[in-house]
């Protein structure tokens, strides 16, 4: 007799973690749906993203056992063997080198949160002893976060249930990316009379039905921001009686501003100047308005300071906290992830820390990765031996692809958790099979920046052996003495997450969620989190680490990259639709959707360089070239190259699965210069240049 169940769970192939109806047959996921009637968060998902979980659940490429290397290193011979073995392997392994090189030697390498994975890494790395977690905190999620709170306290996200006068989508497509601001709110903010504006080098396009479409120069953000404070501060567009009683330097911003000029602002941004002080007067005048931030502002030398400066606009503009603004929210009661870390209880010395220059970085709790990749290239200050990386790929992921694999080349003894074999997992010792999101019972509390935690039941079991990352961790820490510092079984670890709310498990299965909320506090009842009690335009707590005190028009030109008559072009990427991030690249469904990577260029730079729409071109910038098929773009800036990001191929086993063939990596730079604070290197508006490529190459 069939046996057919529809479970209520969470989405989990995206940041936007939305609200799904699953339809689970005999232990077999068939259906996916979006769930509405509880009127949890959901959204439509237009490239069938949630879709792509059935085949991934019983896709025969999944890594089922774990694996053993007995070749050279990326030879891609493997033996498999026993999770006992597996183990005991990786314990004796990190003993020893412990013993010798100090718990420093080891790198723990995460990706995003889908679980509680990355926490259970971060807790077994401050019980291990190494301060050495590389995550993609320096070029994402920490740049915003810290661009307010060190300018208003602490994270600010659109109103996702007041309507507001203005939308602005500023570096952030919600059709494809989903996080913050929901495609269904959006769309009723817009039925109901809100304007739209989109700042985007690309007419993406939900561009079209905007009142506005901007297109900056690549990485010229900050910049753009600057101006339209200039503009805003000089025509008196502010509010000015909550400037006068709530801010902290406005005066030495006014001065600032005087220091240059909107005709300088054209010509760095490529923005008119009739749309910079249109859009000016527009935001500071429509009440409320709105900003949604997205990951393209992070990617940048000056990331931090530009974000600094958008958010000082909406402070000034009087957008902070208020209904139908960029508002703060109360968490939800459970324990955070933070607290998990024991980064307290287990501080992390600076002096023992790789990438210990960047302060925000280490105060955030992880190295960027270039930090990681230079000393295990140059085994300054101290040798690193061994690397765990648990839901990422770094030889496609982290900027500078051909050094990133001659770092990890270097390593003793490096093991892969992953669900499909990639090519970080092609340079493995140990290769172990992972259970995915459905596969077992987790919590999620991601995104929101920690505020809110969702239920992740267990619907299906994972293939043949494959067990979750947190059993993983904790095998393995008990096998090193650290038994003691884990939980018994996962349900444990759950309930304690849950404390605080006082649910259980079983109890908050049913509930699904805990939310932040929304509770428009004013001013005066301390909504801002800094130490002034006020939105610090100046901030003395930034001057203290050494850091410019505000954002500064100079400042904001630091070490840009200039075309040339080799390289005429600046280089951008964008996600893809139908993917998240490096992953998924085995499945069907999304490689019929887009099978292939592409590039876009505006037609008349195709035309001078003699290309063609379906053309196979190279992309070459001072660190090597890769191959994309050509689309054209006639909306596009012809200074501007689009490129596709996370490009490998598992279907081509040769090279470690093509990966240098189309990533974009490749053409990024791993040396310095980087943000002062956070550690982000230059991923876009990098000179480059396009061209035919070669048959057979």
């Amino acid at each position: 007799m069939r046996s057919r169940q529809e479970i209520l769970t969470f989405c989990h192939i995206c940041s936007g973690r939305c609200s799904r109806k699953v339809t689970v047959e005999d232990g077999k996921i068939v259906m996916i749906e979006a769930e509405w009637e509880s009127g949890l968060p959901t959204e439509f998902c237009p490239p069938s993203k949630t879709l792509q979980i059935i085949e991934v659940c019983s896709h025969p490429d999944r890594l089922k056992y774990p694996k053993k290397r007995v070749g050279a290193r990326g030879e891609g011979k493997w033996r498999q063997i026993s999770w006992n073995e597996a183990l005991d392997t990786i314990a004796e392994k990190l003993q020893d080198l412990k013993a010798k090189y100090g718990p420093e030697c080891l790198a723990m390498c995460l990706g995003e949160p889908h679980g509680m994975e990355y926490a259970f890494g971060q807790r077994f790395a401050s019980y291990f002893g190494t301060p050495n977690v590389a995550t993609p905190g320096n070029y994402c999620g920490t740049s915003i976060l810290m661009g307010t709170s060190y300018t208003v306290g602490s994270a600010l996200v659109p109103d996702d249930a007041v309507a507001p006068s203005l939308v602005v989508l500023w570096g952030m497509n919600p059709i494809y990316s989903s996080i913050g601001l929901r495609r269904e709110s959006l769309r009723s903010h817009l039925i109901n009379g809100a304007k739209l504006v989109v700042i985007d080098p690309k007419r993406i396009d939900i561009a079209k039905r905007a009142d506005m479409w901007i297109k900056p120069r690549p990485q010229s953000d900050g910049l753009l921001a600057m101006g339209l404070l200039k503009v805003i501060i000089e025509e008196k567009l502010y509010d000015e009686d909550f400037v006068a009683n709530w801010t902290v330097g406005f005066d030495k911003l006014a001065e600032h501003v005087k220091t240059f000029t909107l005709d300088e602002v054209v010509e760095v941004t490529w923005v008119p100047r009739e749309q910079i002080e249109k859009f000016a007067r527009l935001y500071a005048t429509s009440k409320p308005a709105m900003i949604q931030l997205g990951n393209a502002l992070e990617q940048g030398i000056n990331c931090v300071q530009g974000l600094r400066a958008i958010n000082i606009m909406r402070a000034i503009c009087g957008n902070v906290n208020v209904p139908g603004g960029d508002i703060f929210l109360t968490p939800a009661p459970f324990n955070r992830p933070g607290r998990f870390f024991l980064i307290k209880e287990f501080p992390r010395k600076p002096e023992n820390t790789l990438g210990n220059e960047f302060k925000i970085a280490m105060r955030s709790a992880y190295i960027p990765t270039q930090s990681l990749v230079k000393a295990l290239l140059d085994e300054k200050p101290y040798p690193v031996k061994a690397a765990w990386v648990i839901l990422s790929n770094p030889l496609v992921s982290y900027p500078d692809t051909n050094q990133t694999y001659e770092a990890f080349m270097k390593l003793d003894f490096l093991v892969v958790n992953d669900i499909f074999p990639t090519p970080t997992t092609a340079i493995a010792d140990i290769i172990l099979p992972v259970a995915w999101g459905m596969e077992h019972d987790t919590v999620g509390y991601w995104p929101g920046f920690y505020q809110e935690i969702r239920a992740y039941p267990k619907l299906v079991d994972p293939p043949g052996e494959a067990w979750s990352d947190t059993k993983i961790i904790t095998e393995v820490a008990k096998r090193l003495g650290l038994g003691q510092y884990f939980w018994d079984n996962e349900i444990d670890v759950l309930d304690y997450m849950l404390k605080p709310s006082g649910l259980t498990w079983e109890e908050f299965k049913s509930r699904r969620i805990l939310q932040a909320t929304a509770e428009y506090k004013k001013p005066e009842d301390g909504i801002f989190r800094t130490p002034s009690g006020k939105i610090e335009i100046y901030s003395q707590q930034m001057e203290e680490l050494g850091y410019s005190p505000m954002p500064l028009w100079e400042e904001l030109h630091r070490f840009r990259l200039e075309p040339s008559e080799e390289y005429p072009l600046l280089l951008t990427n964008r996600k893809e639709e139908v993917y998240m991030l490096t992953g998924y690249k085995h499945v069907d469904l999304a490689r019929r959707k887009k099978p292939q990577p592409t590039v876009e260029l505006n037609p008349e730079t195709a035309e001078k360089a003699g290309l063609k729409e379906g053309d196979w071109v190279y992309i070459e910038t001072h660190k090597g070239r890769i191959k994309q098929k050509l689309e054209l773009d006639l909306d596009l800036d012809p200074r501007v190259v689009f490129a596709s990001f996370g490009w490998w191929f598992p279907e081509e086993s040769e090279d470690l699965y093509q990966f240098r063939k189309s990533n974009i990596n490749v053409l990024t730079d791993g040396d310095s210069p980087y943000e002062t604070m956070v550690g982000s290197e230059e991923l876009r508006g990098i000179p480059c240049r396009v061209y035919k490529a070669q048959i057979g190459n």
